[in-house]
């Protein structure tokens, strides 16, 4: 399936998540990257999701993580911008991005975008 997004922006928004994925795995881990066809909102897309087994995210900075500035990596050269942008980047394509975690057990990452109108 064609989903409608511009392919710049697509890799920021991949760049973003796998650089925090590895920076949640200063020791080392596992990344998996998958895509599937997924309905959402009654509408055909796509799923791409970004698995770790990293650090994990707390609840509380969960309701957090995609404002900009928003940093748990401060003194350690985050600003806070990449998940503020990715998230920019995937609504202003109609899509929909969700992180489920627990600390100590990794994230996933979900980018839902809608299949490309014919």
């Amino acid at each position: 399936p064609w989903v409608s997004m511009d392919e710049n922006q697509m890799k920021q928004v991949l760049l973003n998540l796998v650089h925090n994925a590895l920076q949640a795995m200063p020791d080392g881990g596992q990344m998996e990257i998958t895509t599937t066809e997924k309905q959402s909102v009654g509408r055909q897309g796509v799923m791409v999701s970004v698995k770790d087994t990293g650090v994990g995210i707390s609840s509380e900075n969960q309701t957090r993580i995609f404002e900009p500035f928003f940093t748990t990596k401060s003194g350690q050269g985050g600003t806070g911008l990449g998940l503020s942008v990715t998230y920019g980047i995937v609504t202003e394509h109609g899509g929909e991005i969700d992180v489920t975690s627990q600390p100590g057990d990794g994230a996933v990452f979900k980018v839902w975008l809608p299949n490309r109108q014919v």
